[in-house]
């Protein structure tokens, strides 16, 4: 299955050479006469220098890397720094040897051409694969050792999601359990008699003591092992050492945003793009959603809600009305699916994430920023905090319109107490988990990932 995967691999990455290749010379060809063209040797090394810009920046950037796993917002993301960077490269190049063969229509074009192909070969791809793979071809047996939280949730995970080529075949746990298909101490004959090509260790920290005889046994079988680390204790294991003096001092958490420059440059962008959106969409946006909204039921157009900010500081929270009543939110009353005070029109804006966009005025304020943890209203933020007593690390960073946790399904409320309770505890670490790993590639790949969900009107996933 290796092997396989590897044959994959080496296709898709001779498709996007071949791809690059004709998208170069269709731009050569679309931007000038091909009797100029097919005269001029620069052309040939540009192209050389451009295959070389492709070659190393996938190499180094692991462009490839999880090529079947990865969502397709992050794909196309990379995709696009790559036609970026040809791009830039070919305006460089063609800058210092003052060819003036190349207009600026060929550059544009080139850009263009490699952004639209390799996308629709990634397309093509992500389309082949799950098809095949719902059909029951390419796929490889995966053995969970672990019957733990963290196990269950990568059983789930893989099971609802065809397309990454795994099919579950058990779990194995420390003792024979209703959900085990046997003991860890029967793993030689298990992977023989599931025909296990992979397996998986979900093992809590305090259960690792097998760790040596597990990876022997399934290398001895020629089968590929993956460790999830224990999430739960792993929580705060992004630390810094440094020294006061001579004195060795160790940080249990390092917030990358603790940095005024990587404030500054969060800043920098929340600013940019909240004008953009405030100048080109709200602008025209915002009388047409208020018209719908006060035809809907009689009200406000604006919900106007007091939130925990960055430093446990009160803010004015933005967004379009989507209930028929808006309570003073004196009690914990969260809003649940099918809640009959959303209104018809609030459904549509709840479902499309429209009714968020007010808050892109509080971004400009300094209030939030596009990216974060998602502010919780008042009341509710006291009761999220008899659930995780560390609630209050979510205000190192301006709370956010999307964030980590919300793009992996963890938007919201459910009914059940039991089952909210413990989305809730999962929630507050995923936005730990976005403040101790901040960086604006992240960012950007949020952002991605959560238009693409607006698009599909996937609201589970934002």
């Amino acid at each position: 299955m290796i092997a396989n995967k590897k044959s994959i691999l080496i296709t898709i990455a001779f498709l996007d050479f071949v791809l690059i290749n004709v998208s170069f010379f269709l731009a050569a060809l679309l931007s000038q006469p091909s009797e100029i063209i097919l005269a001029r040797n620069y052309m040939y090394l540009l192209l050389l220098v451009l295959n070389f810009t492709w070659f190393f920046y996938t190499s180094a950037s692991g462009f490839y890397q999880e090529f079947l796993t990865r969502p397709f917002p992050i794909q196309f993301y990379n995709i696009l720094k790559l036609s970026f960077l040809i791009t830039v490269v070919s305006v460089f190049f063609l800058f210092f040897i003052k060819e003036g063969l190349y207009t600026r229509y060929f550059i544009i074009l080139i850009g263009f051409l490699i952004l639209l192909t390799i996308t629709i070969r990634t397309m093509f791809f992500k389309w082949a694969f799950k098809v095949l793979r719902i059909k029951g071809k390419s796929i490889r047996n995966l053995l969970i050792i672990g019957t733990g939280e963290i196990g269950l949730k990568f059983r789930d995970i893989v099971v609802e999601n065809p397309g990454f080529g795994y099919k579950f075949v058990g779990f194995l746990n420390k003792d024979l359990t209703q959900d085990a298909v046997g003991r860890i101490s029967d793993l030689d004959k298990i992977i023989n008699e599931k025909n296990a090509e992979e397996v998986v260790i979900a093992l809590p920290n305090n259960s690792m003591e097998n760790l040596d005889e597990i990876v022997r046994i399934c290398n001895k079988n020629a089968v590929r092992v993956h460790i999830i680390p224990d999430y739960f204790k792993f929580l705060s294991s992004r630390f810094q050492i440094s020294t006061v003096s001579n004195i060795p001092v160790i940080t249990i958490r390092d917030e990358p945003l603790n940095e005024a420059i990587k404030r500054f440059i969060k800043r920098v962008v929340d600013i940019f793009f909240s004008f953009l959106i405030l100048v080109f969409v709200l602008s025209w946006m915002f009388p047409i959603i208020a018209i719908l909204v006060k035809l809907s039921s009689p009200g406000p157009v604006l919900f106007i809600h007091e939130r925990y900010g960055v430093r446990n500081r009160k803010f004015k929270c933005y967004k379009f009305r989507t209930l028929d009543h808006q309570e003073t939110a004196d009690k914990f009353r969260p809003i649940l699916k099918q809640d009959p005070r959303v209104t018809s029109i609030g459904k549509f804006l709840r479902k499309t994430n429209i009714d968020e966009l007010p808050q892109f005025v509080n971004v400009l304020k300094g209030d939030m920023s596009i990216v974060g943890p998602r502010p919780h209203a008042v009341t509710f933020d006291v009761e999220y905090a008899k659930i995780f007593e560390d609630i209050k690390m979510r205000y190192k960073v301006r709370p956010g319109i999307t964030g980590w946790a919300q793009i992996n399904g963890l938007r919201g409320d459910v009914e059940n107490e039991e089952e909210n309770n413990k989305r809730t505890r999962e929630r507050m670490k995923y936005d730990l988990w976005y403040i101790e790993n901040w960086s604006l590639k992240l960012d950007f790949q949020i952002i991605l990932i959560t238009v693409w969900h607006m698009l599909k009107g996937d609201t589970k996933g934002i």
